[in-house]
Parts: structure tokens; sequence; C-alpha cells
């Protein structure tokens, strides 16, 4: 419920400094960002730190009445460190090194980094340590960013071998669990074992999910020594990393267990061209404002890796310089974006950055004011924003203390979870069976289905406790341990909703085809098999036909024959595929009502009018209260007793079914990437048209 800003005092003459942080005060921002590429000019050769320029910044930030959040700068390693050791450097899949003249250039398993960061990042906490200023620290910056968490060098080769040595007991298990007959894989020694670089076809599944799995754990661990060293120069600082959107290679569940505040970077007009599935086009309402749900579901993914609110580090101010097209941003998104993230319990939302660059790799990116300090079109946004979170937050009587010490709003309390896991996302990833089939992108389906009724997600791992919910939708659980499926078991005879998703079942833990039929252990809770699976192209018939009334309803991508089990009299076939075709009449989806609570087993992915009706029916079993379905680009937030109707499209909506009364920022009018904001939960009683 607080804005701030991203700043680079080193870019600036000292002279600027007292004025762009006496501007940053007045324009309500209550955080500063600083330091995360600055390794260079904290410690510009060896031994020799020059620290004064940033606690001259620090004493403006302190004078104006606001904190920092400082960050190790170990995302760029200086020219001269790489010099002195080349062995900290990445390696490619094909062998290429990465080298020096951009950003995260070095390896997480390299023993001399580690001892490098250990060297810079004790200085910093050192000197810091007793700062008024410092409220906490971010460690690196976006982990992994540019496809850096994989790194395939001697050190890497090193350090998988020993963590598969100590992940399995001997390499016969090893072998058995893979599968490493197929194709003479078979290993006689874990010093046999190599990163699966270049090689002339694919890799075998297996190694490449726990490959997966090492490379993210080099990164938790690299994490790790970082936030112990923190720590140790002051308990009392808040940790946090920056993550990013929609990001495969890092398990953010994983890191989070070492943070005290999830963070992460939002950029949706980027994301809304780079993220979208291959030959899709973003709308231009998308390239205005992007897509609430691709945001929403990341925002839910952050504030779940710890069960409680999050920070936005990152929120982009206007026109950014790295997706394939820079459109500006539809008139007030900037302040649409900040009151979205609030809404999806968000403490506090920083704008990236301060001033326009004018030096570099992103001259083109905007900051709330351009390179010569005049106020560009997110300052005025980001002052609007501020000024209307600061009023909802002080006029709530439901309210909270954050990480910082600061009073924010209640969390966000959701009836639904929606399980999502890394391990699913590598396994799916290594043999996707069909060019269109994409972890995320199936996640969407199902999500938007409940977020276009207006319901509160949490988007969580599968290890999280379940009882807190009254819906669980599982859209990809392709990996399915045996504890896993009785947890679930248990949930379910609690009385409450299970909705499975497509390819449920499939493998074990290594990424191993089950001997049993899929869903391998959840047979008996679905009270089905899978007799058969298709992918399938765009160009054929790919409906289903509703047995109750006898609907058509489009499915895409997959689709899986069911087949009830024998003597189960509590399952029902609730669609069945459409047409004449080979598939015609058989069961698509299935509900079983055998327990205290239901499950519901799609095998097929849904577009968006089955994904509602599937949805729908859930939460109405379970007791959750919904809206009518919303209008494209509209999307409603509960949090701390108010409701927020955010507006990503550019045309103006009317919200009705509630007083005008009731609004505290705007009003039933909502304007073109507009929002309003009412006091109370009253979500199931918009109409919106």
């Amino acid at each position: 419920m607080r804005t701030g800003v991203c700043y680079f005092p080193e870019h600036w003459p000292d002279e600027r400094w007292e004025t762009d942080v006496a501007q940053m005060a007045e324009a309500g921002l209550e955080y500063v960002r600083m330091a995360e590429f600055s390794w260079a000019v904290l410690e510009p050769e060896r031994g020799t730190y020059e620290f004064e320029w940033l606690e001259r910044a620090l004493e403006y930030i302190g004078d104006h009445g606001m904190q920092a959040v400082l960050c190790t700068p170990t995302a760029t390693p200086p020219k001269w460190l790489v010099d002195e050791h080349p062995d900290i450097l990445q390696v490619e899949r094909n062998g290429t090194v990465r080298d020096f003249g951009s950003r995260r250039h070095y390896c997480f398993n390299s023993a001399t980094y580690r001892e490098e960061t250990e060297r810079i990042v004790r200085a910093l906490a050192d000197r810091f340590a007793d700062h008024p200023t410092v409220a906490g620290w971010q460690t690196d910056n976006e982990y992994g960013c540019h496809g850096t968490v994989r790194c395939y060098c001697d050190n890497c080769a090193d350090a998988f071998r020993e963590w598969l040595a100590e992940t399995y007991e001997s390499i016969d298990e090893l072998n058995e669990a893979w599968g490493n007959t197929f194709w003479s894989q078979r290993y006689g020694d874990f010093d046999e074992i190599d990163p699966p670089r270049h090689t002339a076809a694919e890799h075998h599944p297996s190694r490449l999910l726990e490959y997966a799995r090492f490379a993210s754990d080099s990164v938790v661990d690299y994490n790790r020594l970082q936030a112990n060293l923190l720590r140790a120069a002051n308990e009392d600082w808040f940790v946090t990393h920056n993550f990013m959107g929609r990001f495969d290679s890092l398990d953010a569940y994983a890191v989070s267990e070492d943070l005290d505040l999830v963070s992460w970077d939002s950029y949706p007009t980027g994301f809304a061209q780079d993220r979208l599935e291959a030959g899709t086009d973003p709308t231009p309402d998308q390239l205005r404002a992007g897509d609430p749900d691709q945001v929403g579901m990341d925002h839910d993914l952050y504030r779940g890796a710890l069960g409680r609110p999050f920070w936005v580090m990152e929120q982009q101010p206007g026109d950014v310089n790295w997706p394939p097209h820079c459109p500006q941003p539809g008139e007030g998104a900037m302040r649409l974006w900040a009151h979205h993230a609030s809404a999806h319990g968000a403490d506090a939302v920083c704008y990236f950055r301060w001033r326009r660059c004018l030096e570099a790799q992103e001259q083109y990116h905007a900051g709330l004011r351009k390179q010569d300090g005049t106020v560009d079109r997110g300052y005025v946004d980001a002052v609007t924003a501020g000024e209307e979170l600061a009023a909802i937050r002080n006029g709530s009587a439901d309210s909270a203390t954050d990480v910082a010490g600061s009073e924010t709003l209640a969390p966000v309390d959701a009836s639904v979870a929606l399980l999502h896991d890394y391990d699913n996302l590598w396994a799916l990833s290594a043999q996707p069976h069909a060019p269109a089939f994409e972890y995320w992108n199936l996640l969407d389906a199902f999500y938007g289905a409940c977020r276009a009724r207006g319901v509160q997600v949490d988007v969580v791992h599968p290890t999280t406790d379940f009882e807190d919910y009254d819906l669980v939708v599982a859209p990809a659980l392709h990996l399915v341990t045996g504890s896993l499926a009785d947890r679930l078991a248990d949930y379910v005879e609690g009385g409450s909703e299970l909705l499975f998703g497509p390819r449920t079942g499939v493998k074990d833990q290594y990424n191993k085809l089950r001997p049993e039929l899929q869903p391998g252990p959840l047979t008996g809770l679905v009270g089905a098999r899978v007799d058969q699976h298709e992918s399938l192209p765009p160009h054929l018939e790919t409906t289903v036909l509703a047995v109750d009334g006898e609907v058509e309803r489009d499915f895409r991508t997959w689709a899986e024959w069911l087949e009830p089990e024998p003597g189960q009299d509590t399952v029902t076939v609730t669609h069945e595929y459409a047409g004449d075709d080979v598939a015609a009449g058989r069961p698509a989806v299935v509900r079983n009502e055998g327990r205290e609570g239901t499950v519901v087993y799609c095998g097929v992915w849904p577009e968006v009018t089955l994904a509602d009706d599937l949805v729908v029916a859930c939460l109405e079993r379970a007791g959750i209260r919904y809206s009518e379905r919303l209008p494209e680009g509209i999307r409603v937030g509960a949090r701390g007793g108010y409701t927020w109707v955010t507006n990503f499209s550019g045309d103006s909506m009317t919200i009705g079914g509630v007083d005008a009364v009731d609004a505290v920022i705007g009003s039933p009018d909502l304007g073109g990437f507009d929002v309003t904001v009412f006091e109370g939960d009253i979500v199931a009683d918009l109409e919106v048209s």
C-alpha cells in the first residue's frame, strides 16, 4: 500500500542527488531502491571500497523521511574480477562462454565467485549495519534473467555429480530410477555424468528434470549465502529478492524459504508480447495495459510463495526497451497497475526507474521523469496512485503490519487454491508432446475462469495445507507421488471440491512413465482411468458435448479418452467428445461424488466457455460466492474490507449492483484503463457492463 522508486545516483552528477530525492519525497514516494548494479563503482579495484557516495545518497533519503532498500551488487561482477578469475564466467550448453559486457555472467557454482560474493556482501553489510535509513536488502537482481540459471561449465559438472551422489544412494539406484537402459544410457559411476550439453537428439527427460532441479538448488544455496551474511550484520533488516514474471527455471518457493519478503518485477505491456503463446498476437488493449490475468497470476504466485503480502520491486513506469514493440501505455495505466497489485496483496509498488538513463543498454527505458529531469507520464500516475493508496490504508479498520514495520491492509483471503510447481513445469517442458502445450498457458485456462467470476485465488505449491481452501484447482499435476495423492484424498474426504486438468498423474517424481494407467495413484480418487490420449492440431475439430443439456463446448491441444472404473456408480460422465471421428462419444470429463466432497477430472485443455462451466459448477458446490462473468479486461479484487474494480481495456464501463456512495476511489462510471475502489467485500454483487 506504499509506493517507491528505483534510483541510480551513480548515473548522475552529485549536485543533482539532493534535488532528485527531494522530488521523490514531494511525489509521496516512501522507498528508494539502490545499488543493484554498482559493484564497479563500490569497488573500482580490488580492496578499494568507495562507499561514501552511497552514504551521501542515504543521508538525503533519510533527511526527507524516506527509507532505502539496498541491493547486493553481485549481478554484475566488474571487469577487473573477470580478468583475475575468468573461471567465474558461465558456459552455454554448446560450450560458448558468456563473456563480460552485459550482466548475469557469473556461475552460481564457482567457488571463486562465492568467495568474492561473501567478501563484497560482508563489506557492504558491515558498513551499513547501523544505518537508520536502510530498511532492508535485496539479494542480487533477477536471478536467472537472460537464461542464466542453468550453466554448463566444469564447475557445474562437478557440482551436479556431487548433488546426484547426495540424492541417490548408488549409481544403480539412479539408473533404475531414470530408466537408463534406453539408448544405452546407463552409467557406471556418478563421475561419468555430465550436464545435458549439446547433443544430436533430445536428452533423457529424467536427466533434464534432475539438472533443472540441481541448477535451481544452486541458486537457492547461493541466495542463502547472501541472506545469512545480511542477517548476521543486522537481524532487523528484511531480506528480499526480485523475481520475474512467469519465470521457468528457478523454483521461487525454494528461494523464498530464506527470504522475509518476496518481490517481483512487473512489466505488463512487455509480458503481453513475450509471454503469450507462440503464434498469438497481443490485443490493442494488452499492448496498452497488459493482460490482467497474466500479471495477476504472478501477483498471486509470489504472494503464495510465502503465504503473505509481497512487493512489486520494479513496476513499469511507461514505455520500455526490451519487448519487440514499445507502445506508450494507456492513459492512467501506471496508476492502474499499482492498484491492481495492491488488490492482489502487494504492500509496496516501486517504479523502475526515477529518470530515463543517458547511457548504455537501457536508454530506451522510461522513468518517472525524463532524462532532463522533467515530469514524464508515469510520474503523474505514481503520485496519484500513492495518494489514493495512502487514503485507503489510513481509512481501513482491517489492518496489519508489514515486514518494514509499517501499517498496511490485511492480506487477501482466498477461498480457491491453484496448484503450481516447478517440477511439473520442467517435466512438461522436457516432453510437451504438442507444439502448443505450454505449462503457464494451461494454468491460465483455469486461473482465468476463476478470476473472470471475481473469485480470489492463491497460487500455491502442492505441499501447501489445503484445509484453508474450499476449492483446489490442479491444472497440471503431471508428476504425482503417493503421499500427495493421499493428501488430496483426505482433502476431498473433508467435504471440499477438487478440479483436475489433463495430463494428471502420468509420471513419477523422476519423470518416468508409471506402470499403471493414468492418473496413477489418483485413480481411486478420480474414479476413472485414461484409456488413450492425443495431441491435436488446430485444424481438427475439438469440441465436447455436455451430457446434461447437450451443449457443445470447445477445447484445444490435448484430449484424453476416459473410462470410469468398473463398479463406480458414483462417477458421472459430464462431457463426451462431439463429432463423428474416432473419439466421438467417449468420455472427456467425469465427476466423482463418492466421498464427502467432489472430484472433477477434465481430460481436455478447455477453452474459455468450458473452463467457465467447470469452475462455476465447482464454486456452486463449494458455496463460494462469485460474480456474473466479467467483461474482457475487467477484474476485481478484495482485501482489507475494500473491493477494487480494475479496467485493463480502453472501453468505458458501468458498475452496477452497488451504491455510488460506497466508492472511495473513482465512481461507478469506470473509464478506460481506470480503477474504482468500493468499501466492503462486494465482489458477488457487482454487475459490470
